[in-house]
């Protein structure tokens, strides 16, 4: 009873742990909004901790929490709509994270649960380049493991908030969770709409004092300066003491602390996931030179000859993929984004806006995109590029990157496509590598999946229907002609004299000075994001155009093969299907089948596959300005791919010792349906697999009876196939496997094989193990019933008809042989 301050926290925690076992989960929100509301931010920081974790789930992913990201309110509307009552940004939640922070509490959030570039940055002793980190982190001569970063309550909470997403485990495949209804992602969406708001000005911290409003201090590390969101770099001791907080600090600009708070934790939690190879390639010299004098001033005995955590970080790769889920909150923050930058009035937006006095939000808005956003999702789009699944689910990838590509869609006041190409030139060349790089990234994912599937053609025809957008390409080709200047015009260390990016002027001015600015801007893009040693590959150069002509070829032939499909479909009879199982169609003894998901969703798919093809290949004939010529040639040559008779030929291979081995060529025929080998079954027709017209124990019996057989009268059964006369006959055309002499076989190692073996005559009694034979039989019985004969009878006459057919057959198969050469 000596520190009654300190055991009443102890045992308040107590309480609402218990009672988040013991109270149902209503109750448990109404006790935790009545202890907000009461307590007193002394007591309340002990528990601040725990509720963080039991809310948004353990960061090793143990422990779900309230697991908001399948939450939805049409399955569990009560306690959805408590959560987001609770966790709204105005709602119990984050006035408690409001009370903590005009206190000044700090929050130790582990290093180790830190994005895979940023752990390993900062447990080499090297401050990552975003500001979020600064004066965050304590060095110890011991190494980095264990390291914390000391977090303000607003911090630590949205960092919780934003590694939910990465930390927990995957939704089973199971569960059917629509991602635009569960809380998860309409928090991200409120959380964004409050923090960075498209409308007014951010609201105030909320008072949970009866009083009135008690606005909330700055952090004691507030952001980066708004001087510095340019594309220099200042020096680390420069950012250090930048960030320390002034006394005098203008109070408008700690306006902001949280909205770039909120927006920089997004984007390092979500976007800031790569190997380390690409982690180095986008730290510009500066950096690399900052980081070489901060490591010769710290002492060498932290740093041995050996340096074997030096050595771990350089073998560092991070194996990161991120889900469907994750992609879709990632394009959300894009598109708000946006909406965020383009609520700009035009005055504000202005390049004349620069020079007179403007808010923060407003500076903020104008970098929000340039500054935190452009360089790390470029590296993601990379890296879901090159490492996502040649499927279906690599449109919300596409989406994503549509939807950052197209920020005049997301203004407030859309104008008519091509209207105003004026402002969208900058914005075009600024990201010239988001447009050029990643379409050259799209056609190689795209030349190797089956365009045939409807998803996929729509996926070429989203793309191809972007980029034909009224004077899109030109400005992409003008911006690809601004990088590729001579670096002549460019006088030595201009550089000095830009400090942020402007949007004055047009890159069509005939302006020499603004062509300059517009050269060097679009220089500096490529060259933060890719080093200056990188080899572009221009959009429009001859390497970009092959790819789109293959892709165009590839479009062509794919067309072709679906209205293939679509014209079988159409000749198949309603019943066909069904007819088939009972075994009165033509059976398919070796199993080939075209392998699309064409064959399983009708008519409407291959329509819709023609139309997304058509259009795609038409826009691309805009974008690249390919002649009718060109295309005309891919159709005519189509008609190569039939021989004399009508059949397909084989894939493109080339003749190996022991068979055919396909080309780069040949895979991509057969990956897009083009064409197919003519699968055939060399081996036992007694032992090739139960087909779905069998009945399997009944096929099974049959084949033990017949082998019983077989092996018990060999002998008689060779005696009676090598009789001359007609009994001779007529055992060898039940007795014998037809066809096997004649076989046509493709494999060297099967024709070896089969040359070694050589089968006697047996009995099959297989054919009485399918359907096919049963129903007939049946249908025999029903038939004799109703003209009142008997089983037995119906029986003797059966067998009678079959004799005779059987007989007949054996004549005329003997009468072939005799005129045969």
């Amino acid at each position: 009873m000596a520190f009654p301050h300190l055991q009443q926290p102890s045992f308040l925690l107590a309480s609402l742990k218990a009672d988040s076992i013991n109270k149902p989960f209503a109750q448990q929100c109404q006790d935790l909004v009545k202890v907000i509301e009461d307590f007193p931010a002394k007591e309340l920081h002990t528990i601040f901790p725990w509720l963080v974790e039991s809310i948004f789930g353990s960061l090793d992913g143990v422990l779900v929490g309230w697991n908001l990201r399948c939450l939805q309110g049409r399955v569990n509307p009560v306690e959805y709509s408590i959560v987001m009552e609770f966790l709204d940004p105005g709602g119990p939640m984050m006035k408690l994270v409001y009370k903590l922070q005009a206190e000044d509490y700090k929050f130790d959030f582990p290093v180790s649960y830190l994005p895979g570039p940023v752990k390993a940055s900062i447990q080499e002793c090297i401050l990552p380049d975003s500001p979020l980190y600064h004066n965050k982190v304590q060095f110890t001569p011991t190494g980095g493991l264990g390291l914390n970063l000391a977090l303000n309550p607003f911090e630590y909470y949205i960092f919780f908030f934003a590694l939910s997403l990465i930390t927990q485990k995957p939704l089973p495949v199971s569960l059917h969770v629509r991602t635009s209804d569960c809380a998860y992602f309409i928090l991200v969406d409120r959380y964004l709409s409050w923090f960075l708001p498209t409308e007014g000005s951010v609201p105030p911290p909320l008072s949970s004092s009866p009083g009135g409003t008690s606005p909330s201090p700055p952090p004691r590390t507030p952001a980066i300066p708004f001087a510095s969101y340019g594309l220099h770099h200042t020096s680390l001791l420069k950012r250090h003491i930048s960030h320390q907080t002034s006394v005098n600090a203008d109070p408008a600009s700690h306006e902001i602390w949280r909205s770039e708070t909120l927006l920089q934790v997004f984007v390092e939690m979500w976007l800031h996931h790569y190997s380390l190879e690409m982690y180095q390639k986008m730290q510009s010299p500066h950096a690399k030179l900052e980081v070489l004098h901060y490591r010769l001033s710290v002492s060498s005995a932290l740093y041995s000859p050996a340096q074997p955590s030096l050595q771990a970080l350089h073998a560092y790769q991070e194996s990161f993929t991120p889900t469907e889920e994750h992609v879709l909150v990632v394009r959300l923050l894009l598109k708000h984004l946006h909406a965020f930058a383009n609520s700009l009035k035009p005055e504000q937006a202005s390049p004349s806006a620069h020079s007179h006095a403007t808010s923060p939000l407003e500076e903020f808005k104008r970098a929000a995109v340039p500054r935190f956003v452009q360089q790390k999702l470029y590296l993601f789009l990379q890296h879901c590029f090159g490492h996502w699944p040649l499927d279906a689910s690599f449109r919300a990838v596409l989406e994503m990157w549509l939807s950052y590509l197209q920020p005049w869609r997301y203004a407030p006041d859309k104008q008519a496509p091509g209207s105003d190409s004026q402002p969208r030139a900058p914005f075009v060349q600024e990201n010239l590598l988001m447009y050029t790089k990643l379409f050259v990234g799209f056609l190689n994912r795209a030349l190797r999946t089956d365009l045939v599937s409807p998803k996929h053609a729509l996926m070429v025809f989203r793309v191809a229907k972007v980029f034909a957008q009224p004077n899109l390409a030109e400005m992409i080709q003008k911006g690809e002609q601004l990088f590729l200047e001579p670096e002549l015009v460019i006088p030595h260390r201009q550089h000095r004299l830009f400090t942020a990016p402007t949007f004055t002027g047009s890159f069509l001015s005939p302006w020499p000075p603004a062509v300059t600015d517009a050269s060097f801007k679009v220089k500096s893009h490529v060259y933060s994001l890719e080093g200056q040693d990188c080899k572009y590959t221009p959009m429009f150069g001859p390497e970009a155009r092959t790819l789109v002509l293959r892709l165009a070829q590839l479009i062509t032939q794919a067309k072709h093969t679906a209205k293939s499909i679509s014209d079988q479909c159409a000749e198949s009879p309603a019943g066909h299907s069904f007819l088939s199982w009972l075994g009165f169609s033509s059976m398919d003894t070796n199993g080939s089948y075209t392998a699309n998901d064409l064959d399983e969703m009708g008519q409407d798919s291959v329509r819709k596959t023609d139309e997304y093809l058509e259009k795609a290949l038409e826009y691309l004939r805009q974008i690249f300005r390919l002649s009718e010529a060109q295309l005309r040639q891919f159709t005519l040559a189509l008609g190569t791919t039939q021989d004399e008779n009508g059949k397909k030929q084989l894939p493109d291979c080339i003749v190996g010792e022991d068979g055919l081995i396909l080309t780069p060529l040949g895979r991509y025929q057969i990956i897009n349906g083009l064409r197919r080998f003519e699968i055939e079954y060399q081996g036992d027709p007694e032992l090739q697999p139960i087909r779905s017209y069998e009945i399997a124990s009944l096929v099974r019996t049959l084949f033990r009876l017949s082998s019983a057989i077989n092996h018990r009268f060999a002998g008689q059964m060779a005696a009676l196939c090598s009789r001359d006369d007609f009994l001779g006959s007529f055992c060898r055309y039940h007795l014998t496997e037809p066809g096997l002499a004649s076989r046509h076989l493709l494999s060297p190692v099967g024709r070896r094989q089969v040359a070694g073996h050589t089968r006697g005559p047996r009995l099959s009694l297989r054919f009485l193990g399918s359907y096919r034979t049963l129903v007939s039989l049946l249908l025999a019985f029903f038939v004799a019933s109703l003209f009142c004969v008997g089983p037995l009878p119906c029986t003797l006459l059966l067998t009678l008809g079959y004799v005779l057919y059987a007989s007949a057959m054996t004549l005329l198969t003997e009468r072939g042989k005799l005129h045969q050469p």
